[in-house]
C-alpha cells in the first residue's frame, strides 16, 4: 500500500520560512511521476501551489518567488520551501504523486494525510 507522508508544518511567523517533507513509501516513483503540492483552508477549495516532475517545476502565481519544490528520487521524497510566509499562506498542506506527469487539477493518484502550516502576525 502506498502511503505519502508530510511533516514539518507548524506554527510560524509571518516572514519566516518553514519547509515541508514528503516521504512515499510502498513505492519507489518514476521520474516520469509527478509531486505536487495543494493547500486547503475550511470552507474553501483544494488549491494548487505547486509541482514537479520531469518536465519542471510549476507553481502557482502567488506563490512564485517564495515557495520552492525539489525532489529526492533517491529517497523517495519531495520538499516544500516556504519563505516569506504571509497569515493567508495558513493552510492544510498536502502532497501528492500523479504517476502520468504534472497537473494544476486535483487529478493526483496518491495523496498524504495534509500537515497544518499556521502564520501568525
Amino acid at each position: 500500500q502506498v502511503q505519502l507522508v508530510e511533516s514539518g508544518g507548524g506554527l510560524v511567523q509571518a516572514g519566516g520560512s518553514l519547509r515541508l517533507s514528503c516521504a512515499a513509501a510502498g513505492r519507489t516513483f518514476s521520474s516520469s511521476s509527478a509531486m505536487g503540492w495543494f493547500r486547503q483552508v475550511p470552507g474553501k477549495a483544494r488549491e494548487f501551489v505547486g509541482a514537479i516532475s520531469r518536465g519542471g517545476t510549476y507553481y502557482a502565481d502567488s506563490m512564485k518567488g517564495r515557495f520552492i519544490i525539489s525532489r529526492d528520487n533517491a529517497k523517495n521524497t519531495g520538499y516544500l520551501q516556504m519563505n516569506s510566509l504571509k497569515t493567508e499562506d495558513t493552510a492544510v498542506y498536502y502532497c501528492a504523486v500523479r504517476l502520468r506527469g504534472t497537473s494544476y487539477a486535483n487529478d493526483y493518484d496518491y495523496w498524504g494525510q495534509g500537515t497544518q502550516v499556521t502564520v501568525s502576525s
